[in-house]
């Protein structure tokens, strides 16, 4: 991978279709990872002695580091080069498949996954603000059909995954190195064009009065509360922490940040926790579902996954037909109405509801991407990948942990009401996020009869597909706000992308 910078109109349509397909491929290693834990995270409940939480815990680090990699790359990334953020990129990747081959419990397995997350979060650091600036006049347009190399990963992953059947897990894992060595030699020496903000002499000061110092608490909130919960620092000592870090950045800056922008960042905690939080736990809600009509509960996944990779290909017209908060508002109205139906349809129903929610998580994320790359384009890489990141952090901080949580209180209390004795006996306090709660330790369950792990089994069963109901409060919360931003631009004259003039030495 190259170190070279050019501007963006010395590239030739073909120079930049081949690194818009290299960028392309780069996302679907990421999400190649992402179905594979899907896909393994219940073989390794049962090889490790892994609760609910703890699973959403491994899951969360597979997301909340993310952050980390894209925010830090994108405050230097203009300085250092793409190319080189890439070979970091490779690298993680790497690392992170040996690792998790030899893993040997929680920590290996959390430790390998952080890993593969820091190369996920420079992947998009490079990828979105390179295909923004390589396509200026159709951010929206190009920016939803690169992300369509999340869902394409999701369907080749987890069809390959499922393909291997009872291979160990091990095999399986191994997965991820195919796209990576991939993406890896299509953009091994090739140059990246320079940042649209570069180039039109907006400084690095006024990328960063962008953000603001709002913008830099809801990051740094984020990641010092999970980096706190990792090293059992109290929580208020790390919320003060990240209240100085952001007002010294803000001070700093002189700026609190666009305030439509630090909205656009709040709601892209409910957003990711609807699309990847729910993703991250289908295969397991469903599983009993699945299991009954002889199928891998992953194919709910992946049927899923391959309507978003069709619509996101295709996304030009319905980019045209509709402003991208119409979108995304109509958007949030399906997936809520889907996820409601996912918690209470049995049978081939559930291909239906499936279908619903696929239709609702579409264009979420690429969308908000494009939203923030048209409104903001004085932010450059910083404003565009900081919306990702907060994405990643909500769901990997709060959401999955928040969805493992639910589940883990359902048994809880259903099991001590009406199986007091089966609870005494399997249930242990555990700590997270949420601080304490009361979980069922695979543990403690061979201390049971096999007729009372028949009953854990029916409850945990019921419990868990009723998480998908309470996760519907969220794209409830994001048709309010989206509503709220449509009538807001309509107040301003109406929503219209803005362009970079040249503003060197900028303020």
């Amino acid at each position: 991978m190259s170190t070279a910078q050019s501007t963006v109109a010395e590239f030739s349509e073909a120079q930049k279709r081949w690194l818009f397909i290299g960028c392309f491929v780069a996302l679907t290693a990421t999400s190649f990872g992402f179905v594979v834990r899907t896909q393994l995270i219940g073989e390794w409940g049962v090889e490790f002695n892994l609760t609910e939480v703890q699973k959403g815990e491994i899951f969360g680090v597979g997301l909340w580091p993310f952050a980390i990699s894209i925010i830090l790359f994108s405050l230097v990334i203009d300085k250092i080069g793409y190319g080189k953020a890439m070979v970091f990129a490779f690298a993680c990747h790497i690392m992170s498949v040996i690792l998790t081959i030899y893993a040997t419990g929680y920590w290996p397995l959390y430790i390998a996954t952080f890993i593969a997350a820091l190369g996920n979060g420079t992947v998009e650091a490079v990828i979105n603000p390179a295909v923004a600036t390589m396509y200026p006049k159709d951010k929206t347009k190009w920016l939803i059909m690169l992300h369509a190399g999340w869902p394409a990963g999701l369907v080749l992953g987890g069809i390959l995954a499922i393909g291997m059947g009872s291979l160990a897990w091990e095999w399986k894992a191994a997965l991820i190195l195919i796209p990576t060595v991939i993406y890896g030699a299509m953009l091994f020496r090739r140059s990246f064009p320079v940042n649209e903000r570069v180039a039109s002499g907006v400084s690095y000061n006024a990328m960063l009065k962008e953000a603001g110092g709002l913008g830099a608490l809801i990051v740094l909130y984020l990641i010092i509360s999970e980096i706190g919960r990792v090293f059992n620092i109290d929580p208020w000592i790390s919320t003060g922490i990240a209240v100085a870090m952001a007002a010294a950045f803000g001070f700093y800056v002189k700026s609190l940040g666009r305030p439509i922008f630090v909205i656009l960042l709040l709601i892209m905690i409910p957003l990711a926790t609807t699309e990847l939080g729910t993703d991250a736990w289908i295969t397991p809600l469903m599983e009993t579902e699945m299991s009954a009509l002889g199928l891998n509960p992953g194919w709910v996944l992946i049927y899923t996954s391959a309507i978003m990779l069709v619509l996101r290909l295709f996304a030009g017209p319905i980019v045209h037909k509709l402003s991208p908060l119409g979108l995304l508002m109509a958007s949030s109205a399906v997936a809520a109405a889907g996820l409601v139906a996912l918690s209470s349809t049995a049978g081939m129903m559930i291909f239906v509801a499936a279908t619903i929610y696929g239709l609702g998580k579409t264009f979420f994320w690429p969308t908000m991407l494009g939203i923030v790359a048209e409104q903001y384009p004085k932010g450059g890489a910083l404003t565009l990948n900081a919306t990702g990141g907060v994405g990643m952090l909500g769901v990997g901080v709060v959401g999955a942990v928040f969805l493992g949580l639910i589940q883990d209180q359902s048994i809880d209390t259903q099991l001590a009401n009406e199986h007091p004795a089966i609870h005494a006996q399997v249930v242990t306090t555990k700590n997270s996020v949420f601080g304490e709660y009361d979980a069922v330790d695979p543990a403690l369950r061979s201390n049971v009869s096999d007729s009372d792990n028949v009953v854990i089994d029916q409850t945990i069963v019921e419990a868990t597909k009723g998480a998908l109901t309470t996760v519907a409060i969220f794209p409830v919360l994001m048709f309010l706000s989206y509503l709220g931003l449509i009538l807001f631009y309509r107040s301003q004259g109406g929503y219209r992308p803005k362009e970079l003039a040249d503003e060197s030495g900028g303020t």
